[in-house]
């Protein structure tokens, strides 16, 4: 085997394939710091030009340019506290909150370390695997990935802060818009309304860009400042350096992240999507000393960062051993291993498995360059911090809605874009975490899918007598153990979102809540004479989340009282007043407007007018720009919806009307 090994080092470090692995590691750079791009976008623009290819080339240029987008996703989520994919979901928290507090390069330092030595890792510890990866995976069923996906939502205390029952909340809701259009174990579409592009239920892509994105931009506009809120020299000891010894003090973190990575990673459909959120759960359990969790503490960055880039390595191997790709990405993968030729299975574990090998250095090497490329680069990355925000917010709205619009072309989807976006805002007005409804949404479809296959076909003893399912039922009292033991030493007692809690932010988090009661209390009635395994789902959701709300209710109420009892007491300025929340969330709500009749005209005057329209009107009135600028910067992003989305890309614009 060791003969392999190295044979497979070879095909990666031969020409021309080392420079294949290098122009595909270029682009995976480059789409992880785009938003809505990501690996699956790369993976089909780059395989029709792996046809010609010697098939470890191909396959370094593959490989190589999705292991790297999982590190340069960190920019992204760091410097906009935009997932830049679906796996930097979790950076966001802290990550942008570094940033915030101008320690940019010290986020990069960390996170960029503890990627590489992840993706080391992973493609080590896929090697180390191989042989008993078969009775790994053969060993979870339906029933362990349920208690997976409930382990996942486990996190929402993790990712909640001081607000656990709004934490809770936000989840709920995430788990019911999961459930909008055709469940696996049915042929009744749910919650649709007659439309039809609601069947296949909400796009992924926009609900995250939505959530994250467009708040954050409402927010930059409304400041008209950098991202930093402090200046350059209040940050002297902001350095790509720091984050390396941060890194290197955590590196036992970084080690059972990595590793939690490989393993979660080998489960099929689940392991990207959670595994940086058990990583951050875990990194919020296990630390011991001044916990800064959501405002900025560089374990949050290193947590997931170190696990999503394990995630590789442990993918890898159900594709190539049976054939079953665990995301979007490895089934193209696995149509490219088609194409040159190899029949996953025992096949690429014995006669090819110098190819599999030169996967895994493929992702060794790719994880260290990239890595290598980004700590050089960061420096002058984390400079954007302190650029005018006015510059930024034009470029990212592009980014977000043609990010979108590629993953699912049509109007439907800025629509959905724009609803999201909204409800994140609130969200956020109202002391919400958002990311806990992100976990519901991803974690909603597994979640049903498992119990449902489990309820067919499994008895109540098969399931219970599994060693794996007890297995993970222990490991699932541990996490909930020292969730708890951590929320009443006050541990958890961090702000997860940047808010000022009013009174005028606890009326409107009391009407979102009833608002929510409504609509889960019309989920459930809509639900109650369907199919079983239709409607215990939505309706087992729609009952917590009403039972949650009461909860939220209580808490608010009681705020309520003692912001009240301050005022009477003489402080005039306790939780701040109503005329106060409205004047600060003016300007955004002004920035949200503007940005939804940028997407009504585009029907009208077409893509191309609309947004450029948009900018060019932002950069003049809004940014005060001198016309020269305007111009400059408006064909800049003519340039980019050109030569990147429409030539590239070919992404089918939306024509004015009279064409």
């Amino acid at each position: 085997m060791f003969e392999q090994f190295m044979t497979g080092l070879s095909l990666v470090l031969s020409f021309p394939g080392f420079l294949y692995l290098l122009a595909g590691i270029a682009v995976g750079l480059w789409l992880g710091i785009v938003p809505g791009l990501g690996g699956v976008t790369g993976m089909v623009v780059l395989l029709p030009l792996t046809f010609g290819m010697d098939p470890a080339s191909g396959l370094a240029m593959l490989l190589g340019m999705f292991a790297v987008v999982s590190t340069s996703d960190t920019i992204t989520s760091v410097m906009l506290g935009i997932p830049g994919t679906i796996a930097s979901q979790a950076t966001v928290i802290d990550g942008n909150a570094m940033a915030k507090r101008g320690l940019a390069q010290t986020a990069f330092g960390a996170a960029f370390v503890s990627s590489a030595f992840g993706g080391v890792l992973g493609g080590l510890a896929m090697a180390a695997s191989l042989p008993f990866a078969l009775a790994i995976i053969l060993a979870f069923g339906s029933p362990e990935f349920f208690l997976l996906s409930l382990l996942g939502l486990l996190m929402v205390g993790a990712v909640s802060g001081n607000a656990v029952s709004k934490g809770l909340g936000a989840a709920v809701l995430g788990l019911m818009l999961s459930q909008i259009g055709y469940p696996v174990a049915s042929s009744m579409p749910r919650y649709f309304f007659g439309e039809r592009s609601l069947l296949d239920g909400l796009p992924l892509v926009p609900v995250i860009l939505g959530l994250f994105g467009l708040p954050e931009m409402m927010d930059l506009a409304a400041r008209r400042t950098a991202i930093a809120h402090l200046s350059d020299e209040h940050t002297a000891d902001d350095s790509i350096l720091s984050g390396v010894r941060a890194a290197i003090r955590n590196r036992w973190l970084v080690i059972r992240c990595s590793l939690m990575g490989v393993y979660v990673g080998m489960l099929p459909a689940i392991g990207s999507s959670v595994v940086d959120w058990l990583a951050y759960g875990h990194a919020t359990q296990s630390c011991k000393t001044d916990p800064q969790f959501g405002k900025g503490d560089v374990r949050g960055v290193i947590a997931p960062e170190a696990a999503n880039n394990a995630v590789l390595g442990g993918s890898l191997i159900p594709t190539l051993a049976f054939g079953i790709p665990g995301s979007g990405a490895m089934a193209v993968l696995l149509g490219a291993l088609t194409i040159h030729g190899f029949s996953p299975g025992r096949n690429m574990l014995s006669d090819n498995l110098d190819i599999t090998f030169s996967m895994v250095w493929t992702i060794i090497i790719a994880n260290i360059i990239g890595a290598a490329v980004l700590m050089v680069w960061g420096r002058q990355v984390a400079r954007a911090a302190f650029v005018d925000g006015n510059f930024i917010v034009p470029a990212v709205i592009l980014f977000i809605f043609m990010g979108s619009w590629v993953w699912q072309p049509g109007m439907f989807t800025w629509i959905t874009l724009l609803g999201v976006g909204l409800l994140g805002y609130l969200m956020k007005a109202a002391g919400w975490p958002r990311p806990p409804f992100i976990l519901g949404f991803v974690l909603g479809p597994v979640l049903e899918n498992a119990m449902s296959i489990t309820w067919q076909s499994y008895t109540v003893m098969e399931v219970i007598t599994r060693p794996t399912v007890i297995g993970l039922v222990i490991v699932l009292a541990l996490v909930f153990f020292f969730a708890l033991r951590s929320t009443r030493r006050g541990l958890a007692a961090h702000a997860i979102e940047d808010t000022v809690e009013s009174k005028a932010s606890l009326i409107l988090s009391s009407t979102l809540a009833v608002a929510l009661i409504a609509l889960f209390g019309a989920a459930v009635w809509m639900a109650r004479d369907w199919k079983l395994l239709a409607k215990v789902s939505p309706m087992a959701f729609g009952l917590a989340g009403i039972v949650i709300m009461g909860f939220v209710l209580f808490q608010d109420r009681n705020r309520l009282r003692v912001i009240a009892a301050a005022r009477r007491a003489g402080d005039a300025l306790a939780g701040g007043t109503t005329r106060q929340f409205i004047a600060a969330n003016q300007r955004q709500i002004i920035t949200f407007l503007a940005i939804a009749l940028m997407a009504a005209l585009t029907p009208w005057l077409g893509t191309y007018a609309a947004i450029l329209g948009f900018a060019a009107i932002y950069a003049a009135l809004w940014g005060r720009f001198r016309w020269w600028v305007v111009a400059l910067y408006t064909a800049g992003l003519w340039a980019v919806l050109y030569f990147l989305y429409d030539r590239l890309l070919h992404a089918p614009f939306e024509l004015p009307f009279f064409m």
